[in-house]
Protein backbone atom coordinates (compact mmCIF):
# COMPACT_ATOMS: atom_id res chain seq x y z
CA UNK A 1 0.00 0.00 0.00
CA UNK A 2 0.71 3.79 -0.76
CA UNK A 3 2.04 5.54 2.26
CA UNK A 4 0.26 8.41 1.42
CA UNK A 5 -1.30 10.66 4.67
CA UNK A 6 -4.31 11.75 5.28
CA UNK A 7 -3.38 15.24 4.61
CA UNK A 8 -1.76 14.50 1.81
CA UNK A 9 -4.71 13.16 0.25
CA UNK A 10 -6.98 15.84 0.77
CA UNK A 11 -4.89 18.38 -1.43
CA UNK A 12 -5.01 15.72 -4.11
CA UNK A 13 -8.55 15.21 -3.52
CA UNK A 14 -8.66 18.60 -3.82
CA UNK A 15 -6.93 19.34 -6.61
CA UNK A 16 -8.51 16.07 -9.10
CA UNK A 17 -12.10 17.15 -7.93
CA UNK A 18 -12.93 14.03 -6.40
CA UNK A 19 -15.15 15.18 -3.29
CA UNK A 20 -18.32 14.66 -5.82
CA UNK A 21 -17.64 11.01 -7.18
CA UNK A 22 -15.29 12.07 -10.45
CA UNK A 23 -11.56 12.26 -11.15
CA UNK A 24 -10.92 15.37 -13.57
CA UNK A 25 -12.44 15.03 -16.05
CA UNK A 26 -12.28 11.26 -16.93
CA UNK A 27 -15.12 9.70 -18.56
CA UNK A 28 -15.40 6.33 -17.58
CA UNK A 29 -13.98 4.85 -20.54
CA UNK A 30 -10.90 7.18 -20.79
CA UNK A 31 -10.28 7.01 -16.62
CA UNK A 32 -10.08 2.97 -18.05
CA UNK A 33 -7.76 3.82 -20.72
CA UNK A 34 -5.84 5.93 -18.61
CA UNK A 35 -5.09 3.16 -16.37
CA UNK A 36 -4.60 0.44 -18.91
CA UNK A 37 -1.64 2.34 -19.64
CA UNK A 38 -0.11 1.66 -16.33
CA UNK A 39 -1.37 -2.16 -16.87
CA UNK A 40 -3.82 -1.39 -13.96
CA UNK A 41 -7.92 -2.65 -14.43
CA UNK A 42 -9.17 0.19 -12.52
CA UNK A 43 -12.87 -1.01 -13.32
CA UNK A 44 -12.07 -4.49 -11.76
CA UNK A 45 -13.49 -5.87 -8.45
CA UNK A 46 -9.92 -5.14 -6.72
CA UNK A 47 -10.81 -1.66 -6.60
CA UNK A 48 -14.37 -1.20 -5.58
CA UNK A 49 -13.60 -1.74 -1.94
CA UNK A 50 -15.55 1.53 -1.19
CA UNK A 51 -17.44 1.93 -4.25
CA UNK A 52 -17.87 1.97 -8.12
CA UNK A 53 -17.56 6.07 -8.70
CA UNK A 54 -14.33 6.91 -10.01
CA UNK A 55 -12.99 8.70 -6.72
CA UNK A 56 -13.74 5.97 -4.86
CA UNK A 57 -11.58 3.83 -7.35
CA UNK A 58 -8.83 6.26 -6.38
CA UNK A 59 -8.81 5.81 -2.74
CA UNK A 60 -8.81 2.50 -3.27
CA UNK A 61 -5.85 2.61 -5.64
CA UNK A 62 -4.16 4.47 -3.39
CA UNK A 63 -4.08 2.11 -0.43
CA UNK A 64 -3.70 -1.53 -2.78
CA UNK A 65 -0.72 -0.12 -4.54
CA UNK A 66 3.30 0.66 -4.01
CA UNK A 67 4.07 4.34 -3.64
CA UNK A 68 6.51 4.07 -7.02
CA UNK A 69 2.97 2.84 -8.97
CA UNK A 70 0.70 5.52 -7.53
CA UNK A 71 3.70 8.13 -7.67
CA UNK A 72 3.95 7.34 -11.38
CA UNK A 73 -0.04 7.51 -11.92
CA UNK A 74 -0.19 10.50 -9.87
CA UNK A 75 2.59 12.60 -12.10
CA UNK A 76 0.90 11.91 -15.07
CA UNK A 77 -2.73 12.91 -13.94
CA UNK A 78 -1.07 16.27 -12.86
CA UNK A 79 -0.08 17.17 -16.12
CA UNK A 80 -3.42 16.67 -17.52
CA UNK A 81 -4.40 18.67 -15.15
CA UNK A 82 -1.84 21.53 -15.20
CA UNK A 83 -2.20 21.41 -19.02
CA UNK A 84 -6.32 21.90 -19.40
CA UNK A 85 -6.03 24.52 -16.82
CA UNK A 86 -3.80 25.85 -19.24
CA UNK A 87 -5.08 26.07 -22.31
CA UNK A 88 -8.32 26.23 -20.99
CA UNK A 89 -6.98 29.86 -19.45
CA UNK A 90 -8.75 28.86 -15.85
CA UNK A 91 -6.72 29.96 -12.48
CA UNK A 92 -4.89 27.43 -11.29
CA UNK A 93 -4.75 26.74 -7.53
CA UNK A 94 -1.07 27.45 -7.41
CA UNK A 95 -0.13 26.51 -4.08
CA UNK A 96 -2.17 23.58 -4.10
CA UNK A 97 -0.85 22.16 -7.99
CA UNK A 98 2.32 22.91 -5.95
CA UNK A 99 2.20 21.11 -2.77
CA UNK A 100 0.85 18.12 -4.96
CA UNK A 101 3.83 17.95 -6.99
CA UNK A 102 6.27 17.87 -3.91
CA UNK A 103 3.59 14.88 -2.76
CA UNK A 104 4.18 12.89 -6.25
CA UNK A 105 7.82 13.63 -5.74
CA UNK A 106 8.22 12.20 -2.39
CA UNK A 107 6.17 9.02 -3.58
CA UNK A 108 8.70 8.42 -6.23
CA UNK A 109 11.61 8.98 -4.69
CA UNK A 110 12.97 12.45 -6.41
CA UNK A 111 13.50 15.86 -5.71
CA UNK A 112 11.36 17.78 -5.07
CA UNK A 113 10.43 19.93 -7.94
CA UNK A 114 11.22 24.06 -8.38
CA UNK A 115 8.14 25.89 -8.43
CA UNK A 116 7.44 26.33 -12.16
CA UNK A 117 7.14 29.68 -13.06
CA UNK A 118 6.02 29.74 -16.72
CA UNK A 119 2.26 30.68 -17.48
CA UNK A 120 0.07 29.75 -20.19
CA UNK A 121 0.42 33.66 -21.60
CA UNK A 122 4.50 33.25 -21.19
CA UNK A 123 3.97 30.36 -23.85
CA UNK A 124 1.64 31.76 -26.07
CA UNK A 125 4.32 34.57 -26.52
CA UNK A 126 7.40 32.99 -27.25
CA UNK A 127 8.35 32.98 -30.84
CA UNK A 128 8.16 29.45 -32.61
CA UNK A 129 8.52 29.56 -36.86
CA UNK A 130 6.80 27.17 -38.50
CA UNK A 131 10.03 24.67 -39.71
CA UNK A 132 10.41 24.03 -43.53
CA UNK A 133 7.74 21.18 -43.70
CA UNK A 134 10.26 18.82 -45.88
CA UNK A 135 12.92 19.32 -43.18
CA UNK A 136 10.41 17.34 -40.96
CA UNK A 137 10.42 13.76 -40.59
CA UNK A 138 7.83 12.38 -42.72
CA UNK A 139 7.53 10.30 -46.06
CA UNK A 140 7.50 13.17 -49.01
CA UNK A 141 4.45 11.83 -50.04
CA UNK A 142 2.65 13.59 -46.75
CA UNK A 143 4.63 17.01 -47.02
CA UNK A 144 1.68 18.62 -48.96
CA UNK A 145 -0.90 17.41 -46.88
CA UNK A 146 0.84 18.73 -43.57
CA UNK A 147 1.37 21.84 -45.52
CA UNK A 148 -2.19 22.18 -46.67
CA UNK A 149 -3.29 20.74 -43.24
CA UNK A 150 -1.65 23.78 -41.30
CA UNK A 151 -2.99 26.53 -43.84
CA UNK A 152 -6.45 25.39 -43.41
CA UNK A 153 -5.53 25.41 -39.75
CA UNK A 154 -4.64 29.09 -40.18
CA UNK A 155 -7.55 30.05 -42.46
CA UNK A 156 -10.04 28.52 -40.20
CA UNK A 157 -8.20 30.52 -36.87
CA UNK A 158 -8.60 33.68 -39.16
CA UNK A 159 -12.54 32.48 -39.60
CA UNK A 160 -13.17 31.63 -36.19
CA UNK A 161 -13.68 28.10 -36.65
CA UNK A 162 -11.27 27.18 -33.79
CA UNK A 163 -12.66 23.44 -32.76
CA UNK A 164 -11.42 23.13 -36.49
CA UNK A 165 -8.16 24.45 -35.85
CA UNK A 166 -7.84 22.33 -32.76
CA UNK A 167 -9.06 19.03 -34.68
CA UNK A 168 -6.23 19.72 -37.93
CA UNK A 169 -3.57 20.80 -35.41
CA UNK A 170 -4.02 17.55 -33.09
CA UNK A 171 -3.42 15.36 -36.25
CA UNK A 172 -0.16 17.35 -38.41
CA UNK A 173 0.92 16.60 -34.40
CA UNK A 174 0.26 12.73 -34.58
CA UNK A 175 1.56 12.55 -37.96
CA UNK A 176 5.06 13.92 -37.82
CA UNK A 177 5.47 12.18 -34.51
CA UNK A 178 4.97 8.98 -35.91
CA UNK A 179 7.39 10.26 -38.90
CA UNK A 180 9.62 10.76 -35.93
CA UNK A 181 9.03 7.45 -34.34
CA UNK A 182 9.33 5.49 -38.25
CA UNK A 183 12.55 7.34 -38.96
CA UNK A 184 14.24 6.28 -35.57
CA UNK A 185 12.53 3.12 -34.47
CA UNK A 186 15.13 2.32 -31.70
CA UNK A 187 15.15 4.89 -29.82
CA UNK A 188 11.17 5.27 -29.64
CA UNK A 189 11.14 1.61 -29.06
CA UNK A 190 13.65 1.16 -26.50
CA UNK A 191 12.13 4.31 -24.08
CA UNK A 192 10.40 3.12 -20.84
CA UNK A 193 7.38 4.94 -21.74
CA UNK A 194 7.05 2.88 -24.94
CA UNK A 195 4.13 0.69 -24.47
CA UNK A 196 3.68 -2.71 -24.50
CA UNK A 197 1.46 -5.83 -25.55
CA UNK A 198 0.75 -8.52 -22.51
CA UNK A 199 3.70 -10.49 -23.41
CA UNK A 200 5.61 -7.20 -22.71
CA UNK A 201 7.00 -6.66 -26.40
CA UNK A 202 6.49 -3.14 -27.47
CA UNK A 203 3.67 -2.27 -29.62
CA UNK A 204 3.89 -1.31 -33.24
CA UNK A 205 3.85 2.34 -34.29
CA UNK A 206 0.18 2.15 -35.65
CA UNK A 207 -0.66 1.04 -32.69
CA UNK A 208 0.24 3.50 -30.38
CA UNK A 209 -2.15 6.77 -29.02
CA UNK A 210 -0.98 10.41 -29.42
CA UNK A 211 -0.13 10.26 -25.95
CA UNK A 212 2.20 7.67 -25.95
CA UNK A 213 4.04 9.29 -28.72
CA UNK A 214 3.83 12.62 -26.67
CA UNK A 215 5.56 11.08 -23.95
CA UNK A 216 8.11 8.83 -25.56
CA UNK A 217 9.14 11.60 -27.71
CA UNK A 218 9.88 13.85 -24.74
CA UNK A 219 11.48 11.48 -23.06
CA UNK A 220 14.16 10.59 -25.99
CA UNK A 221 14.61 14.42 -26.11
CA UNK A 222 12.86 15.13 -29.07
CA UNK A 223 10.08 17.26 -27.28
CA UNK A 224 10.78 19.55 -24.88
CA UNK A 225 9.24 19.23 -21.32
CA UNK A 226 7.15 22.61 -21.53
CA UNK A 227 5.96 21.27 -25.25
CA UNK A 228 5.13 18.21 -23.90
CA UNK A 229 3.22 19.61 -21.41
CA UNK A 230 1.46 21.41 -23.64
CA UNK A 231 0.48 19.09 -26.04
CA UNK A 232 -1.11 16.49 -23.76
CA UNK A 233 -3.79 19.42 -23.48
CA UNK A 234 -3.79 19.89 -27.39
CA UNK A 235 -4.30 16.02 -27.36
CA UNK A 236 -7.01 15.80 -24.88
CA UNK A 237 -8.91 18.29 -26.98
CA UNK A 238 -8.64 16.86 -29.89
CA UNK A 239 -10.25 13.82 -28.87
CA UNK A 240 -13.53 16.03 -28.78
CA UNK A 241 -13.82 15.06 -32.39
CA UNK A 242 -16.22 12.64 -30.72
CA UNK A 243 -19.67 15.04 -30.43
CA UNK A 244 -20.67 12.74 -27.19
CA UNK A 245 -16.81 13.52 -25.24
CA UNK A 246 -17.92 17.20 -26.10
CA UNK A 247 -21.23 17.13 -25.21
CA UNK A 248 -20.25 15.57 -21.88
CA UNK A 249 -17.91 17.50 -20.71
CA UNK A 250 -19.20 20.98 -21.58
CA UNK A 251 -15.71 21.94 -23.56
CA UNK A 252 -16.58 25.09 -26.15
CA UNK A 253 -13.80 26.02 -27.94
CA UNK A 254 -12.84 30.00 -27.88
CA UNK A 255 -9.95 31.98 -29.59
CA UNK A 256 -7.76 31.79 -26.77
CA UNK A 257 -7.99 27.97 -26.80
CA UNK A 258 -7.40 27.71 -30.37
CA UNK A 259 -4.09 30.48 -30.56
CA UNK A 260 -3.04 27.90 -27.52
CA UNK A 261 -3.20 24.91 -29.74
CA UNK A 262 -1.45 26.74 -32.86
CA UNK A 263 1.33 27.41 -30.81
CA UNK A 264 1.86 23.99 -28.89
CA UNK A 265 1.75 22.69 -32.68
CA UNK A 266 3.95 25.40 -34.04
CA UNK A 267 6.52 24.81 -30.68
CA UNK A 268 6.22 21.02 -31.33
CA UNK A 269 7.11 20.97 -34.69
CA UNK A 270 9.93 23.06 -33.94
CA UNK A 271 11.60 20.66 -31.29
CA UNK A 272 11.07 17.80 -33.82
CA UNK A 273 13.11 20.02 -36.55
CA UNK A 274 15.87 20.25 -33.94
CA UNK A 275 15.11 24.00 -33.97
CA UNK A 276 15.05 24.41 -30.09
CA UNK A 277 14.33 28.12 -29.31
Amino acid sequence: MSSLTDIEKRYLEKLLGMQSGYVLDYSDATFGEFFSRHKIDIHGTKYQTYGTSKAKKMRAFWEREPDALVGKVLSEMLDSYEADCDLNNRETDASVLEKSRAIVARLSGKPVPAKSTQTVDDFLHREFTVPNVQNLPIEAQAVPIIENRLAEARTALKAGAYLSVIFLCGSVLEAVLLGAAQKEPSRFNQASASPKNGDGNVRRFHEWSLSQFIDVACEIDVLKPDVKKFSHGLRDFRNYIHPYEQMVSGFTPDEHTAKVCFQVLKAALASVAGERG
